[in-house]
């Protein structure tokens, strides 16, 4: 994927790529620190259609979605030959127990038998997490397990 950079003289850096159906999605990341999501017409990859500003928070959410949705797949693709293995991702919520908490302390192997294999943080990606790692709002947890296993974590993560 070519990702094009465009300094925008006064205004900041617009960092875009045109899709397969021809749109152009990017963001522009403004001097002041603010970020734009934006997205072209169907017609002309020049105009846009949509924009949308986002807050840090918002920027580093919605790069956790999108990355973590990237490594499930990935993941889901090496598992599908194996039998009754499947990939989910969990997203810590502001009111779960173990909202700042490390992660150990959910036990989630030992009570559900669910791999943790990453964390995507703020667009960053925390590969096979350690049980240390204390999990925030906002973070991706990327897990491998049984279907009923993985109901199981999502419990535990839920209600503690």
């Amino acid at each position: 994927m070519n990702v094009d950079e465009t300094e925008l003289p006064g205004l900041g850096v617009r960092k875009d790529f045109i899709t397969a159906s021809g749109r152009r999605i990017g963001v522009v990341e403004m001097r002041e620190g603010e970020t734009e999501l934006f997205v072209s017409t169907w017609d002309d990859p020049d105009t846009c259609q949509a924009s949308i500003p986002l807050t840090a928070d918002e920027a580093a959410a919605l790069g956790n979605l999108l990355g973590g949705q990237h490594i499930a797949m990935r993941l889901a693709e090496a598992h599908k030959e194996i039998p009754g293995i499947v990939t989910r991702q969990f997203s810590i919520t502001a009111d779960s127990p173990f909202t700042n908490q490390p992660m150990g302390k959910a036990q989630i192997r030992t009570r559900s038998g669910v791999s943790i294999v990453a964390i995507m943080r703020e667009g960053e990606v925390v590969p096979s997490p350690a049980p240390d790692v204390v999990l925030h709002t906002g973070d991706l947890l990327v897990a491998v397990g049984t279907q009923e296993g993985l109901d199981s974590a999502a419990a535990i993560l839920r209600n503690g």
